[in-house]
């Protein structure tokens, strides 16, 4: 393969990247005290440290040396969940590559760490300063770099001058479109150095040009997120093993929710303490989005008497919550629901993911927050195919209906994945864009 020939940066995106590096250090100060106590309360940050300021070990050089690399770019779990599935896509796309995926957060890395192979290097994200991106850069040596949800202005600038592809598959959420419009003068030149961008919906295309990226390089591929269910029959057998162990009937109902944040575990408790009176079966299972905030759960139910159970612990008999103190596992866990209700969509902002619920053939209910998942969101309601409360009182009433009505939960569940089957293939179309080189702009 040819070596990869320089490529000036345009005057405009010279200019942000001027500001960008102006204001980061103030920006980074800023956060710095919430981050650290992130990465305190979830452990394990010692680890590789180094390399979130470009120190790497001799093993690690020694173990770029060989090769030529793809580098994929994520930041958490969720994003790190998207980025292994289409890593592994890309491997079965071309046996002969070596791929590095970079994470940001311990529970990304935690995640990705187990899939690391001959193949496959697992790293901290650089943080996004010049002299720490050259650095990693002069390690990896990718030929190409792909990010996932977000791109990083230093890191691919740096990336673009040096001739290297780099492609993007976005997150555009209404919040995050409505800043970027705001500094359209700033965040255009940027986005206008990635070669191209993997969309997906149709309406993408005339969203991204609002944001000054030009059509002809954006292509609806359809949200990978949302093609095929990923769920493991096996393992979600083995979960119903945990569950007979703390005393929960094979037919016994279940409302699961799927990735809560603070406050929602509370409400969901209270609501199923007074569903019980109808459905005494009923067996709750909440599965935090951050599982270093179990402890923090187990306080806050406790005065509500409940008998709950912890997934890393062993099943208690009689049970009648369980905590999945885990990640990775939640989409097998889906499969046993009766009923979904998605997390930080009642009293945080943005919802989690709503379709891996629905391709497991589930019905799902959330709060009135569910903006990063425009537009599949609006056309669900649209077409009476999920449910959307907007407090207890109401999670309550609509989860007893679901609960009392098989005709109803199978009937949402089939409407909300029809819609849903248009971005099945997605992972592939989307492989063959962020695999597209710069010469066929």
């Amino acid at each position: 393969m040819e070596a990869p020939v320089a490529s000036p940066i345009p005057a405009d995106a010279r200019r942000s990247l001027l500001i960008y590096n102006l204001l980061f250090p103030f920006a980074f100060v800023a956060m710095l005290p919430s981050l650290l106590t992130r990465m305190i309360r979830r452990g394990n940050y010692q680890s590789k440290f180094g390399q979130r300021l470009g120190n790497y070990s001799a093993e690690d050089r020694e173990r770029f040396a060989k090769g030529e690399w793809i580098w994929v770019h994520s930041i958490s779990v969720g994003e790190t969940i998207l980025a292994l599935k289409l890593v592994k896509a890309i491997h079965a796309l071309e046996p002969r590559s070596n791929i590095v995926l970079s994470v940001t957060t311990s529970t990304g890395f935690g995640e990705a760490q187990p899939h690391v192979s001959d193949w496959l290097e697992v790293i901290y994200n650089p943080l996004d300063a010049p002299g720490i991106v050259e650095r990693a850069l002069q390690l990896v040596r990718p030929r190409r770099l792909i990010f996932i949800e977000a791109v990083w202005p230093n890191l691919l600038s740096a990336t673009k001058s040096r001739g290297i592809p780099v492609t993007f598959l976005p997150r555009l959420s209404p919040r995050s479109e409505s800043r970027f419009r705001r500094f359209r003068q700033l965040t255009g030149p940027i986005f206008r150095l990635v070669d191209w961008l993997a969309a997906g919906e149709p309406e993408d295309i005339a969203r991204w040009k609002s944001l000054g990226v030009p059509e002809e390089r954006v292509r609806v591929t359809g949200n990978p997120k949302f093609d095929g269910g990923g769920a493991n029959p096996e393992r979600a057998a083995k979960f119903r093993n945990f569950l007979s162990e703390c005393g929960v009937p094979d037919n016994a109902p279940i409302l699961l929710a799927g990735s809560t944040f603070d406050g929602e575990e509370r409400i969901l408790a209270e609501v199923y303490r007074e569903l019980r009176g109808e459905f005494p079966d009923l067996f709750l299972i909440l599965v935090p989005r951050h599982v270093e905030r179990t402890d923090s759960i187990l306080k806050e139910l406790q005065p509500l008497n409940l008998r709950v159970a912890r997934r890393t612990q062993k099943p208690q008999a009689s049970a009648e919550v369980l905590i999945v103190d885990t990640t990775g596992e939640l989409r097998d866990w889906y499969l046993l629901a009766t009923v979904v209700f998605i997390g930080k969509s009642l009293t945080a902002t943005g919802g989690q993911n709503p379709v891996e619920p629905v391709l497991a053939g589930k019905p799902v209910m959330f709060g009135p927050h569910m903006e990063n998942f425009s537009p599949i969101v609006p056309k669900w309601l649209a077409a009476n195919a999920a449910v959307q409360i907007t407090d207890a009182g109401e999670l309550r009433e609509r989860a007893g209906g679901l609960l009392r009505d098989e005709a109803l939960r199978t009937d949402l569940a089939k409407r909300a994945r029809k819609i849903a089957e248009p971005h099945q293939g997605a992972t592939a179309r989307a492989i063959r864009v962020l695999m597209e080189s710069s010469e066929s702009l």
